[in-house]
């Protein structure tokens, strides 16, 4: 009977500290809603940094929550888009952006918007150094993204990282632009942009 009473405590507590742990902070998911709203409104390097760092801290606060490393990851991947610096530079704001994708498969974070996230890094890659890179990464976002559709097939911003692999892809290897209307014309405007469910 003691081993039984000892057992049921001991389950007891195990369930008590998983809820420790999976419970937000006071104010979390207002900081992360006001954080995701300043993130999609800036362009500006030094802001998006600053922006990258409070995803990061966020992520401290709510080890098991997969969110603020899917937007530590998208945030460091506009840095490398909007950033006037040099490739290398580029290319280690991506390899930040590729462990925070990496931390949120960890989290087992939605596959569909982790695979869309992870073919726009791929464009961020390919985009350094198109003529290098385009043999490499265009291929690569073609397959992660077609992995996306699988799971997802009526996600967005599949259509619209499809779209802008097709429209800079050079005009010599096609009809871009008719691929490209094609793409976008089936899916709804303003829904390009992923916004967690409501907890």
């Amino acid at each position: 009977m003691k081993t039984f009473i000892f057992l049921l405590a001991f389950v007891a507590a195990s369930f008590s500290a998983t809820a420790q742990q999976t419970a937000a902070p006071a104010g979390y998911t207002d900081m992360m809603a006001a954080t995701i709203m300043e993130l999609n409104s800036t362009g500006d390097p030094a802001q998006l940094r600053q922006l990258v760092s409070k995803f990061e801290r966020a992520a401290t606060a709510a080890p098991t929550d997969w969110l603020p490393a899917y937007y530590q990851a998208y945030g460091l991947l506009i840095t490398a888009f909007q950033s006037k610096e040099d490739g290398d530079t580029k290319d280690e704001y991506l390899d930040q952006a590729e462990a925070a994708l990496a931390q949120a498969r960890k989290l087992r974070g939605d596959e569909s918007e982790l695979l869309v996230l992870q073919g726009y890094i791929y464009q961020a890659r390919l985009g350094i150094s198109p003529m290098d890179r385009s043999g490499k990464y265009s291929r690569m976002v073609s397959e992660v993204l077609g992995q996306a559709k699988g799971i997802n097939p009526a996600n967005p911003r599949i259509y619209l990282v499809l779209g802008n692999n097709v429209y800079f892809t050079p005009k010599m290897f096609g009809a871009a632009l008719r691929l490209l209307s094609h793409f976008l014309r089936k899916r709804k405007p303003g829904l390009l942009l992923f916004s967690p469910a409501a907890r």
